[in-house]
């Protein structure tokens, strides 16, 4: 008999369980190797073949990859159900409403790119582990370059993929305010992308990113560079300090206020540089801040696994209080508000299952 508590899951039988976990396994399994796919050009090499039914030895020619390597990984697709396999004549085929999710000329629908994380963040399961005997967390440098790699990539997609279309239009009369001339920065940026498309849509406007990074903040920069930009610039620095007071039209904040080791001041501070009539708009994690909440967030154990991996962990590593990803639109309206935002609104946009869009008045 299954047995439930009021505002939790079901108690599913030892059987129930059981095929439970193996289905968590298998699905652990396939991202593994839909990352894999991602990186090694696989999936896109099979998009570019169009539905046409190819042996292993094509589309490892197609890819330019090992044609034993393809082979096995061609195995975990087949039977995981992505790619859809013919026995009589030994060809595989990735069918096209599939590919629409995993190649990169889905973009920005591709989610093969999110299947990263577990690679990344399994690379520093032995330092999380020893993070919950001495409870200290585990410092943003030891991620290394590849976790902000896969940052900026997840980025393109739901950040900068959805600026123009979704995110922008939030505000009426934003559009028109940066073409005729604004100051805005963008705190913790990572490699600044999104401030790096800006800044080549909006020549009359100036753009500034900052991040604890130089690693992220130099590839940002290099992009900057190579596209002629003038108009932006990036800089390692605290973002609990950074800026004159009402010196930006605009700051942005995409995904990294939870991170903060020190949120409130963070959020204080973003306040104090905003000049009069300033906007704030924050991207963060769609979450209810309890845990009984977020039973039907489709996300739920993904945005729990990131926190516990990193979110939470960088954040008490530099002695913060550890909001998590999941700190939840009740607390962030509550900091907003003791940081003296006047109105806030909060959205959903239809690009991004994964967060909310916060815009602030100062």
């Amino acid at each position: 008999m299954c047995m439930q508590h009021a505002g939790a899951n079901p108690t599913l039988s030892t059987d129930e369980f059981g095929a439970r976990f193996l289905g968590w396994l298998n699905g652990g399994a396939i991202m593994l190797m839909i990352s894999v796919g991602h990186r090694t050009g696989l999936l896109d090499a099979m998009g570019r073949l169009g539905g046409k039914p190819a042996t292993s030895a094509d589309i490892a020619f197609e890819a330019g990859l090992s044609e034993r390597y393809v082979r096995e990984w061609l195995g975990a697709m087949v039977t995981g159900g992505v790619v859809l396999h013919k026995r009589e004549d030994g060809t595989y085929v990735l069918p096209a409403e599939h590919a629409a999710l995993l190649t990169r000329a889905s973009s920005p629908n591709n989610l093969a790119g999110t299947a990263q994380w577990l690679s990344v963040l399994g690379s520093v399961e032995d330092l999380v582990v020893e993070a919950f005997r001495h409870g200290k967390g585990i410092s943003y440098e030891a991620y290394g370059e590849r976790f902000h790699d896969v940052m900026a990539e997840e980025s393109n997609q739901t950040t900068i993929g959805g600026l123009d279309e979704h995110i922008l239009p939030l505000v009426p009369g934003l559009v028109e305010r940066l073409e005729h001339g604004a100051r805005v920065v963008d705190v913790g940026c990572g490699k600044g992308l999104a401030m790096v498309h800006l800044a080549a849509r909006f020549p009359r406007s100036e753009f500034q990113g900052v991040d604890l990074s130089r690693v992220a903040i130099e590839a940002g920069m290099r992009e900057a560079s190579s596209r002629g930009l003038g108009n932006v610039r990036l800089v390692t620095g605290d973002v609990t300090s950074f800026g004159q007071s009402g010196e930006f039209d605009l700051v942005t904040a995409f995904d990294a206020i939870h991170d903060q080791s020190r949120p409130a001041e963070v959020l204080a501070n973003i306040r104090r540089i905003l000049r009069p009539g300033g906007l704030f708009l924050m991207q963060d994690i769609r979450a209810r801040s309890a845990v009984a909440d977020n039973m039907d967030l489709p996300l739920g154990p993904f945005t729990y696994t990131i926190s516990c991996m990193h979110c939470m962990s960088v954040s008490l590593a530099g002695g913060g209080p550890g909001l998590g990803a999941a700190w939840g639109k009740e607390l962030a309206l509550s900091m907003l508000a003791d940081a003296a935002f006047r109105e806030v609104s909060v959205h959903e946009l239809p690009h991004d299952i994964i967060n909310l869009y916060y815009v602030c008045a100062g």
